[in-house]
């Protein structure tokens, strides 16, 4: 069992940064790939990006690529999310989401453990 906590969201201008971090709890994470997804109202849960246990590897949706970063610090059980140069498209609530196999996914239907979310605005 994973329990996962994130923090970090809040309201920023296009073209400023935030960083969303995600801890977690439970002695199996090391072990857990994790990922990021958001949720935009009216939309549906999509990816962000993920990374494999040990964190050697590393996916992203085509509309984050170059703008974020997912990071991970096991011996901290955090999981971050650097977001740079952000968009108003970016707003969303952010999930972080960890599964019972080292290897990512991009798939939401993945994930066995999710977090409470944490709203980021980007204001024009």
């Amino acid at each position: 069992q994973v329990q996962l906590v994130e923090s970090g969201g809040g309201l920023v201008q296009a073209g400023g940064s935030l960083r969303l971090s995600c801890a977690a709890s439970g002695r199996t994470f090391s072990s857990c790939a994790t990922g990021w997804f958001r949720q935009a109202p009216g939309k549906e849960r999509e990816f962000v990006a993920s990374i494999s246990a040990g964190g050697r590897r590393t996916y992203y949706a085509d509309s984050v690529k170059g703008r974020f970063t997912i990071s991970r610090d096991d011996a901290k059980g955090t999981v971050y999310l650097q977001m740079n140069n952000l968009k108003p498209e970016d707003t969303a609530v952010y999930y972080c989401a960890a599964r019972d196999s080292g290897w990512p996914s991009l798939g939401v239907a993945q994930y066995a453990y999710w977090g409470q979310g944490t709203q980021v605005t980007v204001s024009s």
